[in-house]
């Protein structure tokens, strides 16, 4: 199912600016003949994803109390994203059916990385400590669930007071974005921030590369095209 297509992950705090990176990687990709497909996660709407946002929003007693238990939420949105028609089985699906001589590419917009990062950093745990959280997100998510290593992740590593005044403008401006615990909390978002980038130095999982806030998408989409089959 994934031998033929990329799969790629953007990765980075809240309000690093995924989805715009995202968007214009896209853009750049699209120009060049590749055929594309996007998904991020968590993937609201579906079941585990509302139950993400509930337990964020303080709506599920004290299970965003724990690290493992939101972890494991945050692991069957993405493993149920592999059934039939959904998520990341519909968008290799969408583009293997296309007829082009091009890169099949998905752009992920969160992948299991964000796991691995986002509960190190709330276990205040180093990402390379054997038997710890990281390696227990990996056995979850890569073992027991299956679920596909990125061919690459993209780090983007902006200061996390700008990514911070990035997601209180986005709430300030739409009131469908109202922060949730993660995003309002300063000190995991900067714990975060370290997890992922000792995550990219130690090639956690695959090939890893940091771009900064003023990164060309042009410069990412080639990077990308590299790791296509000539």
């Amino acid at each position: 199912m994934y031998q033929q297509t990329l799969l790629v992950a953007i990765e980075g705090v809240d309000g690093a600016g995924k989805n715009t990176l995202t968007t214009k990687v896209a853009t750049e990709l699209e120009k060049s003949g590749a055929a594309l497909a996007r998904m991020a996660c968590p993937r609201y709407g579906t079941t585990h994803a509302d139950l993400i946002a509930a337990a964020l929003r303080g709506e599920m007693g004290d299970l965003v109390d724990s690290p493992f238990g939101m972890a494991t939420l945050f692991a069957l949105d993405r493993k149920y994203s592999l059934a039939p028609g959904q998520g990341l089985a519909a968008a290799v699906s969408s583009i293997t059916a296309e007829s082009t001589d091009g890169p099949r590419i998905v752009l992920l917009d969160r992948w299991v990385a964000s796991n691995a990062a986002y509960s190190a950093a709330r276990l205040q745990q180093p990402v390379d400590l054997a038997g710890g959280v990281v390696d227990w997100v990996a056995e979850l998510e890569y073992g027991t669930f299956e679920l596909p290593i990125p061919d690459l992740t993209i780090l983007l590593d902006v200061p996390v007071e700008l990514a911070r005044e990035r997601a209180a403008g986005r709430e300030a401006q739409d009131a469908s974005r109202t922060r949730d615990a993660y995003e309002r909390d300063a000190s995991l978002q900067d714990r975060t921030a370290a997890a992922y980038r000792a995550l990219a130095d130690n090639q956690w999982m695959g090939p890893w590369i940091r771009v900064a806030a003023d990164v060309d998408p042009a410069d990412v989409a080639n990077t990308i095209l590299g790791l296509s089959p000539q």
